[in-house]
């Protein structure tokens, strides 16, 4: 009898001591927290599907509405919500030195060199040298060079259409514009040429599919293990991305170098662009043309000119951000084009002022409209730019602190080493304190006469500071491009598949429709 009271006292020590103890965090720090579940925390709603990923982060964020931040645990790990954009400049962009990580999945390189090499993944230093290694790539004269291969693309994509019998067709637009994204990063950097529209089934794409499927269960199990038991997945070796497609895309990497290196090959392309750094070659520092509009990340300067050793680079390096943008492409930039054409379908007048606008840089410029042209289009970027506040392509950005922090807001706060803080990128943007109607698609809030009221650091399509995206030139000029050559030959329109309004699936990393993006194209009358 004895043993059995102690066996239960042990137990409940253990239990109290690695479970329960860790809920108490942010309440001993004087910080306003939820109610967490024992093991799943705050996760809860969206582990067992009560709660979409949108439907969490409006509970979280409107839990405390008159604190600025707020105490939650993804399972047992603590996180810190940030609610104020003032809070978001300091944390992400003024005190950055001690904010400079991801939380991200910690995959050791040497279980999924992939991954864990990649820009997103990347930590303290070796992220800083990667960065400003890569920085000069990203600039808009970069993407200058490189829209003559997007161009092409995107005239392929509205061709593809164009060439058919059909008056009317139905798709599913996250279908199509996920190869239309595809075949553009086959071409911009891996060197290669597919066309996934006509040959639905080339390996390219099929290996594409099976590295970014990011909501199946094979992902969410390993997604889950590397948070709760990462060690036990590094012993038994399980990598993040799936092995087959990995060895794909470096075998095309190592092809495609080979060759270049061979047969002095030169093209406008990402390739050639990390050769160039692999080789020692500097980028020179140029003086940029016009921008990409509103949404554009403005590259930090420190960031950029803090790295001035020579740091090697491999063809492993290569491949690892090569594929990260792949992924960033294949899905991320795909929602983006999907969630605008699903606001112009919905709201036909808006998409008929655009292509007002389309049809007459079209006519000026016989359909072949420059680099210069594309991104002049104001209106087009002021869709472009609503549709990312409403839809914004992540829900929410993360920072680890580096070293202890003293955060002073409603209280008093000692982070330590470790403790996460969480941007609840969705939520400021749909914060009726900051965009009034914020459930309405309004391009006007981007106008010239309003987007200088947009109050700083409410509007981070691409993240925040200088962890934000480094392709968001790259996606934007991707958008732009193919909605002007589709717009000016077909208009896109609601169907009896039409979800309306979209309602999303509850088990999903990200924010994926129910029903997929089923719109109709129609063509226009010459």
């Amino acid at each position: 009898m004895l043993w059995a009271i102690i066996t239960v006292a042990v137990l409940i020590l253990i239990l109290w001591k690695g479970y329960l103890q860790p809920y108490s965090y942010w309440k001993n720090m004087g910080v306003p927290q939820t109610t967490p579940f024992i093991f799943l925390g705050d996760t809860w709603p969206t582990f067992l599907r009560t709660k979409n990923l949108m439907e969490w982060m409006y509970w979280i964020y409107n839990m405390y509405p008159d604190k600025r931040l707020t105490g939650i645990y993804q399972f047992y790990m603590p996180f810190l919500v940030l609610k104020d954009p003032e809070l978001f400049k300091q944390i992400a962009v003024k005190d950055f030195d001690y904010f400079t990580d991801h939380k991200g999945l910690s995959v050791p390189e040497d279980v999924d060199p992939l991954w864990g090499k990649n820009l997103f993944s990347l930590k303290g230093q070796r992220w800083r040298e990667m960065r400003s290694l890569l920085s000069g790539s990203f600039t808009s004269s970069k993407m200058r060079i490189m829209y003559t291969l997007i161009a092409e693309e995107s005239k392929k994509f509205a061709n593809h259409f164009e060439k058919k019998n059909e008056d009317f067709m139905d798709v599913e637009l996250k279908d199509i514009f996920t190869r239309y994204t595809n075949d553009v990063i086959a071409s911009t950097s891996f060197g290669i040429k597919v066309d996934s529209l006509e040959n639905p089934n080339n390996e390219f794409f099929r290996m594409g599919t099976e590295v970014s499927n990011l909501s199946g269960f094979s992902f969410f199990v390993k997604f889950i293990g590397f948070i709760i038991v990462p060690n036990l997945f590094k012993l038994l070796n399980i990598g993040l991305l799936p092995k087959k497609a990995s060895k794909y895309f470096e075998a095309t990497i190592n092809e495609t170098i080979k060759i270049r290196e061979e047969q002095q090959i030169k093209r406008p392309d990402m390739i050639n662009l990390l050769l160039e750094i692999k080789k020692g070659i500097n980028n020179k520092e140029e003086a940029d043309v016009s921008d990409s509009g509103f949404a554009v990340v403005q590259e930090s300067s420190e960031i950029v000119k803090s790295n001035k050793k020579q740091v090697e680079i491999t063809n492993l390096d290569i491949t690892s951000q090569a594929l990260i943008f792949f992924l960033a492409g294949f899905d991320t930039v795909s929602n983006g084009m999907c969630y605008t054409c699903y606001e112009l379908a919905l709201n036909p007048e808006i998409q008929d002022t655009l292509r007002q606008e389309i049809t007459s840089l079209y006519t000026n410029t016989n359909g072949k409209p420059s680099y210069e042209d594309i991104l002049g289009m104001k209106y087009l970027d002021m869709v472009i730019s609503e549709s990312l506040r409403k839809w914004p392509p992540a829900p929410a950005s993360d920072r680890i602190c580096t070293k202890p922090y003293t955060l002073n807001s409603d209280t008093v706060i000692h982070l330590n080493k470790g403790d996460t803080i969480l941007i609840p990128i969705y939520s400021i943007h749909h914060d009726p304190n900051y965009y009034p109607d914020p459930e309405k698609f309004i391009p006007e809030r981007f106008s010239e006469e309003n987007k200088d009221k947009i109050k700083p650091y409410t509007y981070m399509p691409f993240g925040i500071g200088p962890r934000a995206c480094i392709g968001s030139r790259f996606a934007l000029l991707e958008i732009k491009s193919v909605l002007f050559h589709l717009l000016h030959k077909f208009e896109i329109v609601p169907t009896k598949k039409t979800q309306i309004p979209l309602k999303f699936h509850k088990i999903s990393m990200n924010l994926k429709p129910q029903k997929g993006f089923q719109l109709g194209i129609k063509r226009l009358s010459v």
